[in-house]
């Protein structure tokens, strides 16, 4: 496996495609929106003007795009991945996206002769950059077994989670963890500042202790500085708690915690936050709390 046509070259895309190509593969991406290759053909990768011509030659086709819509749009389009993919390719879905949809989109690709793979990322921007996602992974053991090299220039963890659609679901647990975490830091954040506690101190304290966390480490600056440059959009977030709530409810999972964060972030994205980082989720709480900032 060589040569990758990687689909969407975005915020996370595009590293992740220049960490391919920096890995030795030869890269073809395609973007809808013109001029984001620049990075990818610093590596050494090349750009296609279409997605027909960035998947005929690719053993490896992988799409990192916003939403089911938009990775369904790119496969089924008369110029898209089903049509125009070599027999036997492998298609790898790291869009974040509905498991129902997954595994509809693994059907449609089985019948065009395409075998497929969700593998949905969790570690953000940094994580694309740096090579060290964590990659959740359904469909067939063998498939998976064949991506693994493509998967570890990526990411650091990277595991087969079951069949179609189960890398999907495992990632609407992980922005679940993610969007109740991010709540319980920012409601910490305006409880320590109106008690008066320096929050610098306050923070690296918590951080070492049982109340530590990824999230909290990295989204720390943003806490202290209200600092909230998008590396995961809000908008983002809210779609995915969207997914996390409906496949909880199909299975009759109850996730009150998780219901709660989802209509915090809602009411976000409804104030206008919707561009914002994640971490803006804060900027909730402190107008609940009577102490809103700009």
């Amino acid at each position: 496996m060589t040569t990758i046509a990687f689909i969407g070259l975005g915020t996370m895309g595009s590293p992740m495609a220049v960490n391919l190509a920096r890995a030795g593969y030869t890269v073809r991406g395609y973007n809808r929106t013109p001029g984001k290759a620049t990075p990818l053909l610093e590596a050494g990768g090349a750009a296609s003007s279409t997605v027909k011509e960035a998947v005929e030659p690719a053993d490896v086709i992988i799409t990192m795009l916003p939403d089911s819509p938009q990775v369904e749009q790119v496969a089924c389009a008369s110029d898209g991945i089903l049509a125009n993919a070599r027999h036997g390719a492998l298609w790898i879905d790291m869009s974040t996206i509905a498991p129902q949809a997954a595994g509809k989109l693994a059907e449609a690709a089985a019948e065009h002769g395409l075998r497929a793979l969700d593998a949905p990322v969790a570690g953000g921007e940094v994580g694309a950059i740096e090579g060290i996602l964590s990659i959740m992974v359904g469909g067939e053991a063998a498939d998976f077994e064949e991506a693994r090299p493509v998967f570890q220039a990526l990411g650091r963890t990277v595991v087969h989670c079951g069949t179609h659609g189960i890398g999907q679901t495992v990632k609407a647990a992980n922005q679940l963890i993610v969007a109740v975490n991010i709540q319980a830091c920012a409601e910490a954040v305006v409880f320590l500042e109106k008690s008066g506690v320096d929050l610098e101190a306050a923070l690296d304290v918590l951080n070492g202790g049982l109340a530590g966390s990824t999230v909290l480490t990295r989204k720390r600056n943003n806490f202290l500085q209200r600092d909230y440059t998008p590396s995961f959009a809000m908008a983002l977030h809210h779609k995915d708690m969207a997914i996390a709530t409906r496949a909880a409810r199909e299975v009759g999972a109850v996730i009150p915690l998780g219901a709660a964060a989802a209509q915090l972030i809602a009411s976000a994205v409804s104030r206008g936050d919707a561009s914002l980082d994640h971490s803006a989720m804060l900027r909730t709480v402190e107008l609940l709390s009577g102490h809103p900032r700009p």
